[in-house]
């Protein structure tokens, strides 16, 4: 059992890590200059394959909450993102985000009650330089505009993570309809702002093709499915220390695949960085059942202690004489059970809590 959550945490990784790859695959794949058109085509063609295998719609409340959170993850901020990417020099960006699991840490404590732990504050802080170490290079003033949009677009993000925490999923739909709701949302949001501000979609040849191609199945479609699959399993705080990982990836591509070098101080930032990323995962609690479930659970079995009842009714015992009549078995003097708590055949009270999973 201990095993689930490291195995979790290890395909949830998979997602920032994909998320590292489209810096390279962006600047040497796709048409320049187009934020918003990339983000569309990353968001919404994922979303309709997704939601061609899932077959599942929202319900109700569900067509609110699934659009709210596919502004949030989606559709705000993968054009920010890019805003950011293509006005801030040198990484800046993923420094900006990688601030992102201190954000979640403040609001998981309005939003989930989970308080914010010293430890979860001081390694989201060390994440923080670590990535600065490795991205951060020496560079003109910086762009107020780009800055503001790396802002923006992590606080968005960080928000959708934990507003996917506190509204889990309807029952019976897994992570894969919820994914596709999100991108789906996120896409056509996206739409009418990209053909507004930068027109017709460009030319595209077969690099671009391709790149888009990877950029919405692997980059989006399976990455995303990998990320909200890990909300629903870890603590909002425990996935979001994954999201270094992304920057690191970035500068390992970068140095293997763009001939970019890296010295002997981003190597240390990188260590650093993954050490706070192991140190999160190691600190941070898996959820399990809820507090106020098990304080009840406790209290039924103390009640049931301190006034115990028979389990079934008083059998009847038959005299082997012919001429005696069948009388009940003795019953053993006990307090009858508290006001309102019923005993039931298999011994539990009608108003014990049941679980649901």
């Amino acid at each position: 059992m201990a095993s689930r959550p490291v195995l979790t945490a290890a395909l949830t990784a998979l997602a920032p890590i994909s998320w590292g790859t489209t810096y390279a695959v962006t600047t040497q794949f796709l048409p320049p200059d187009r934020p918003l058109f990339t983000g569309l085509m990353r968001a919404l063609p994922a979303g309709l394959v997704l939601l061609a295998l899932a077959r599942v719609l929202p319900r109700g409340a569900w067509w609110g909450k699934a659009t709210v959170l596919g502004a949030l993850n989606i559709g705000a901020f993968f054009p920010l993102l890019f805003l950011s990417a293509y006005r801030l020099p040198g990484g800046m960006a993923a420094v900006v985000g990688s601030v992102g699991p201190l954000i979640v840490v403040g609001l998981s404590a309005g939003l989930l009650g989970q308080r914010p732990t010293a430890r979860s504050v001081l390694t989201g802080a060390v994440a923080a330089f670590g990535v600065s170490l490795v991205v951060l290079k020496a560079a003109g003033a910086l762009d107020p505009t780009g800055v503001l949009a790396a802002l923006a677009s992590t606080a968005s993000m960080s928000t959708g993570t934990v507003l996917t925490k506190r509204w889990g999923r309807p029952d019976g739909v897994g992570p894969l309809a919820l994914t596709a709701w999100q991108l789906t949302a996120g896409g056509l949001l996206i739409a009418p702002v990209a053909f507004l501000v930068e027109g017709a979609p460009p030319a595209l040849d077969g690099r671009a093709v391709g790149g888009y191609l990877y950029l919405a199945l692997a980059n989006t479609a399976i990455a995303y499915w990998l990320w909200f699959r890990g909300i629903g399993r870890l603590s909002a705080t425990r996935v979001t220390f994954l999201g270094p990982l992304s920057p690191l990836t970035a500068a390992v591509v970068g140095w293997a695949a763009l001939g970019q070098a890296l010295t002997p101080v981003q190597m240390a930032g990188m260590a650093v960085a993954f050490g706070a990323t192991v140190a999160g995962q190691v600190g941070a609690r898996t959820p399990g059942v809820p507090l106020r479930e098990v304080a009840s659970r406790g209290n039924a079995v103390t009640q049931r202690r301190r006034h115990p009842w028979p389990k079934s009714s008083a059998p009847v015992v038959a005299n082997r004489s012919p001429h005696a009549r069948a009388v009940p078995a003795a019953v053993p003097c006990t307090a009858p059970p508290p006001a309102g708590r019923r005993p039931t055949a298999s011994g539990r009270a009608a108003s014990d809590p049941v679980s649901t999973g």
